[in-house]
């Protein structure tokens, strides 16, 4: 198991204390955060870590180093305590016995999903654009993606060595995305392969539901520190 989990964390990424601002277009509103230092994974999740971490045997027609899909929210939540647990850290998720998540612990220095400020900031990379780069050559997009998902880390990085961070597969967030309106749905950013330029943003945000599985959906892992 150890051939696995330490290539994650060679592959965290220290991203450095700062501000972003966030946007809600939908209800015309701005907001600024105060993001700490943290770290956030080079890569998202491949099929390969997840499916080892998961104990699932692979299928010989898939590709190992792809983006995993098909992931709900709370599939994801189980696999960062699951890792955290097997890389001996402490788990940041608190699951009660109906397997619902309860709550977030920033304290346990274990694998979570990034809040949503904290991925659009690391996004960024301290650029002020919609994108960070020319899309050809950063994104995986509906108009280069020949119909499919690729093997991660194919495209340029940002500034602060990040792949994929737009196109290929959206990536989950820890936040809801209106609880009020929308209850239990959670934020995903980023877009994907079958996304056209517009929606390959910095800013750019989605919504689903924590029990969805979406095929151009996955996730990104980050810690605190």
């Amino acid at each position: 198991m150890n051939r696995f989990i330490s290539p994650v964390d060679s592959n965290m990424v220290k991203i450095p204390a700062g501000k972003v601002e966030l946007r809600d277009d939908r209800i015309k509103k701005q907001w600024q955060v105060q993001v700490k230092p943290f770290l956030l994974a080079k890569y998202v999740v491949t099929v390969e870590l997840y499916y080892a971490i998961m104990n699932r045997a692979l299928n010989g027609n898939e590709n190992s180093n792809k983006p995993v899909v098909n992931i709900s929210w709370n599939d994801a939540i189980i696999f960062c305590n699951l890792l955290s647990k097997k890389a001996g850290l402490k788990e940041c998720y608190s699951i009660n016995d109906g397997g619902q998540i309860v709550s977030c612990n920033l304290d346990s220095n274990g694998y979570r999903l990034p809040f949503e400020a904290e991925w659009q900031y690391a996004c960024k990379a301290g650029t002020t654009g919609y994108i960070y780069g020319e899309l050809k050559e950063i994104a995986w997009y509906n108009e280069n993606s020949s119909g499919h998902i690729h093997e991660v880390g194919k495209k340029e990085p940002n500034a602060w060595g990040l792949y994929d961070m737009l196109g290929n597969v959206w990536e989950w967030c820890y936040d809801l995305y209106d609880e009020q309106v929308y209850g239990s749905y959670r934020i995903f950013r980023g877009g994907s392969w079958a996304e056209a330029a517009r929606g390959c943003g910095a800013t750019c945000r989605r919504r689903s539901h924590p029990t969805f599985h979406i095929d151009d959906l996955g996730f990104r892992l980050a810690r605190s520190i």
